[in-house]
């Protein structure tokens, strides 16, 4: 049955995705016992877009269509969205993104269990082509609540987004009152969002199962404008300086807190670098960005391990580093390690 009161606006944004457009909004309104509105937001398509989703909205009285005469991006597209929802909860899914069977179910009902939880999120299927894997219907849902500022922190010290954005559901009066999407961040928007409200309020995990897919193609944004670890990188950097910036007074030790972002964003820079070095084909304009980004992020850059590992790779070339790669044991076991971490930090939802 639906839970009395609980209701779900689901934010559907469009631009020129006219062959994923219909299972995005099928796999919303298929979700049972969810009273639920979709608003479709056509962002000045140039493709059949319009005329799918006209045919969508006609078929289904929950659906609301919105065309915009001239292209605003993704991220005014996200705060129009934002600036509609009424629902108790708010689900924004990228057009050529897939909810898996119940998904919002499980999260609505996180949510209504446990109203300190502003946000939750689950596991994504990664794939690639016209059509998505068949959910995993033998699987067990599991539930982790995580203090927010815990959780936050966690997040600081690993410097990477762990939530994929067609999982989320989000208290509609949380997001209302700490505001809508960075314009300033069009790669990492989504990144900066779920951090601010794990400073307003406690985080849900929802895992054992998958809760959406995510199309990975080579005409999303993340790939064709954001594909390489500079400008991602970029990007995570101007997220996090714009959460401590406006948000400094909820951040228990926020200077020290801050600094050990930098120290951390400068390692991946100047790791990817030598990750390049070490494959044989290094691209010296994406080093040199890395080497500028970890010294303008962290001033004691040049100070740390990695500087000095690929101050070595420099000078010795990149064929010597492709053939004295084997007998590199400390990076080979500090990757290994590493590797493992993110394994176990993955399965708990964390990376």
């Amino acid at each position: 049955m639906v839970t009395h009161g609980t209701s779900v606006s689901i934010v559907v944004p469009s631009y020129n995705y006219s062959r994923f457009l219909k299972d995005c909004v099928l796999s919303v309104l298929a979700q049972k016992d969810i009273d639920l509105r979709l608003l479709i937001l056509d962002d000045a398509s140039t493709d059949n877009s319009v005329a799918i989703a006209s045919k969508l909205a006609a078929s289904d009285a929950r659906v609301e269509l919105r065309v915009h005469h001239g292209n605003q991006g993704p991220i005014e597209t996200y705060n129009e969205g934002v600036a509609w929802a009424s629902g108790t909860y708010t689900v924004i899914l990228d057009s050529d993104d897939i909810l898996t069977p119940n998904s919002l179910r499980r999260s609505c009902d996180l949510l209504d269990a446990h109203p300190e939880v502003g946000i939750v999120y689950g596991r994504v299927r990664r794939f690639r082509g016209d059509r998505p894997p068949h959910p995993d219907r033998t699987a067990q849902p599991t539930v982790q609540i995580h203090p927010g500022h815990e959780w936050f922190r966690g997040r600081c010290g690993l410097t990477e987004n762990c939530v994929l954005q067609p999982s989320v559901v989000m208290r509609t009066s949380v997001l209302k009152s700490i505001g809508g999407f960075h314009r300033e961040l069009v790669h990492t928007a989504d990144m900066e969002m779920w951090l601010r409200f794990s400073l307003y309020s406690d985080v849900g995990y929802i895992g054992g199962i998958y809760q959406a897919f995510y199309r990975v193609h080579s005409a999303g944004l993340h790939l064709s404008r954001f594909g390489t670890v500079l400008a991602d990188l970029d990007q995570v950097a101007s997220a996090f300086e714009i959460l401590f910036k406006e948000n400094r007074q909820l951040i228990c030790n926020a200077d020290q807190l801050e600094e050990s972002v930098r120290k951390m964003l400068a390692r991946r820079a100047l790791d990817a670098a030598c990750r390049m070095y070490d494959t044989g084909h290094p691209n010296s304009n994406e080093i040199a960005g890395l080497e500028q980004l970890a010294r303008t992020t962290y001033k004691e850059a040049q100070g740390l391990a990695e500087w000095k590992r690929l101050r070595w790779r420099h000078r010795i070339g990149p064929s010597a580093c492709l053939a004295l790669r084997p007998f590199l044991l400390f990076t080979i076991a500090s990757r290994f390690f590493r590797k493992v971490k993110r394994y176990r930090l993955h399965r708990m939802g964390l990376l």
